[in-house]
């Protein structure tokens, strides 16, 4: 297989683990995966946490692929592919767990507009402690802050009007 082509079909991949990524974490870890996730929206007492877990769960079909391209004759695409979840799994490890996170002590500070927004929005996601209402589910790409805000500030108002509702004789 072309050179080019693999290239192609791994950045293919990382960009489709954002995709990916999102689903996951929107309907999965927000719904029936929450009693993993859940501990991701509570401090953290140790070095580990229960939603941890889902990074080895999202490791195995990269290893498969890497096992398969490379040791079970499955073809360098599936070699391509399994190296772009590895890259999508490394970066996500980078900018969530050690830049949002600070999981490892360092003194970076976001300064690109990017950078800014990209963190901002996964606080913002964070500003709610429950599965319901959350806001930003990428991880590298994000909508603007200002209608995150929007969002949270509905979906609270939402939150307020079903409680004020089920309180009601």
């Amino acid at each position: 297989m072309p050179s080019l082509l693999l290239l192609l079909i791994f950045l293919a991949t990382v960009a489709a683990m954002e995709g990916f990524a999102y689903v996951m974490h929107r309907w999965v870890m927000h719904g029936p995966g929450w009693f993993l996730h859940a501990s991701h929206h509570r401090p953290r007492t140790g070095l580990w946490e229960a939603n941890d877990v889902y990074f080895v769960i999202f490791a195995i079909p990269s290893i498969l692929l890497l096992l398969g391209g490379v040791q079970w004759g499955w073809g360098d695409w599936a070699t391509a592919c399994g190296a772009g979840i590895a890259a999508y799994g490394m970066i996500y490890l980078g900018f969530h767990d050690i830049i949002v996170h600070r999981r490892v002590a360092h003194r970076y500070v976001p300064r690109s507009r990017y950078m800014k927004r990209i963190v901002q929005a996964h606080r913002l996601h964070h500003a709610v402690g429950t599965r319901l209402g959350c806001v930003s589910f990428g991880f590298l790409v994000a909508p603007r802050p200002e209608q995150l805000k929007r969002e949270l500030a509905r979906s609270g108002s939402a939150r307020r009007d079903a409680a004020a509702s089920s309180a009601d004789p």
